[in-house]
């Protein structure tokens, strides 16, 4: 491993991080779209995270590694029927079809994230930390 392997492994888990946070907050901002591009109500997205090599043209075996966003896909969870015929997008019954998006899931995996940023932000801190003492060291 590379002197500041520590570093590029942590950036590259905070940038997967913010990536998953701001999937999470554009979830909850759409929670009463019935409308979408695609059409029909908003779904759900999520983030799937994939380890990869910092440095691919190194040794994989001796290569630092760390986390990226491999895909964001749609949670095929059916949508939610509310019943409100006055309502514009309603059927012909008088239901309209809701994002099939969780407040409380969304808000359990938003807490997630952040603790995640958070820890990935200490690793990075405490390594500098330590670089900077060993640098003292040689005073």
């Amino acid at each position: 491993m590379e002197l500041y392997g520590v570093f590029k492994t942590s950036a590259s888990a905070l940038e997967a991080q913010r990536e998953r946070m701001n999937i999470i907050a554009s979830n909850l901002a759409n929670i009463h779209t019935t409308r979408s591009e695609q059409g029909g109500p908003y779904k759900r997205r999520e983030v799937v995270f994939q380890t990869t090599l910092i440095d691919a043209k190194k040794d994989p075996t001796t290569a630092n590694r760390g986390v990226r966003v491999a895909e964001i896909v749609e949670d095929q969870t059916p949508p939610t029927l509310i019943y409100d015929p006055t309502h514009p997008d309603a059927n012909n019954d008088g239901y309209v079809a809701m994002p099939n998006v969780n407040v409380v899931e969304e808000m359990v995996n938003m807490m997630m994230a952040t603790r995640a940023y958070e820890a990935n932000v200490s690793a990075f801190n405490i390594s500098k930390g330590m670089y900077l003492k060993t640098l003292e060291i040689g005073r």
